[in-house]
């Protein structure tokens, strides 16, 4: 029992030193003069050469934070191990909706996170700093957001996913602060038309962009993101479009993104 005791000691110490680090970074912002949090999490292997790797951007929904998606699903570690990727998850703020807001000149995450974050990282970290090897998906707020800014950076993400994604914000006038980051919605949401995602679309060329979408059949996102994926088709853009059980919910979203990693893990190689 002595050496069964030890050698299960030594193989959690073993699986221990192999795990993927995470780390806080403080990011600054020139446009909006500040800086916000950010959680980079490196594979195991990371330390130990000078081998690049692809980075995953993984954005937070609104209410929440740079720190949700590794608290809320600490396996997202292993996922990276497995992957040989990074994962980086920036502060989009409570709702930013990851725009540069046209009414309110210090709300700039569109900049924030499709510019300024991705040139710190490539400063600081050993990736592989083009378009091929840089993807960014997010839940909820930043499914839309994923979406929003990968279809307007191609210079920067290669591949993009959408989890629970609020993909059209014209259904939802009265919403998560949208109003205050876009002004008033006008008459059937005339004004936020052009920071919709299913707007996006019509910026897209096939073949532009390896994109990745899926939605609980219970969540209350699931008639925006059917209408994204027939816009989609009717464009003849090459997408992968799930439904599966399940609400806007942790639950859910930590299933998702092991499907997600894979997809921008086949898509990197």
């Amino acid at each position: 029992m002595k050496l069964f005791a030890r050698l299960l000691i030594l193989l959690c110490c073993t699986q221990m030193a192999k795990a993927a680090d995470v780390d806080t970074v403080s990011i600054y912002s020139q446009k909006m003069h500040r800086a916000y949090n950010c959680v980079v999490i490196t594979p195991s292997t990371y330390k130990s050469g000078t081998q690049r790797y692809p980075v995953v951007y993984l954005l937070h929904g609104a209410g929440g934070d740079y720190a949700n998606w590794v608290t809320k699903v600490p396996a997202i570690k292993e996922l990276v191990d497995t992957y040989q990727c990074m994962v980086v998850c920036p502060d989009g703020a409570v709702t930013s909706w990851y725009f540069d807001s046209p009414v309110d000149s210090s709300v700039r995450f569109e900049s924030y996170v499709s510019t300024e974050i991705p040139a710190y990282i490539d400063q600081h970290y050993q990736t592989m700093p083009e378009p091929h090897y840089r993807a960014i998906t997010g839940l909820s707020m930043g499914g839309h957001g994923a979406l929003f800014l990968a279809i307007r950076h191609p210079e920067v993400f290669g591949a993009a996913g959408s989890i629970s994604g609020g993909v059209d914000l014209r259904p939802f006038p009265k919403n998560w602060d949208i109003a205050k980051r876009l002004g008033p919605p006008g008459t059937a949401g005339a004004n936020w038309t052009d920071y919709t995602v299913i707007k996006q679309v019509e910026k897209l060329k096939p073949g532009a962009l390896s994109i990745i979408i899926d939605c609980g059949v219970k969540d209350f996102f699931i008639d925006v993101n059917r209408d994204l994926h027939k816009k989609l088709l009717l464009a003849g853009i090459d997408h992968d479009y799930t439904e599966r059980p399940g609400e806007h919910n942790w639950d859910y979203w930590a299933n998702s993104i092991q499907y997600q990693l894979l997809f921008f893990h086949r898509f990197f190689q």
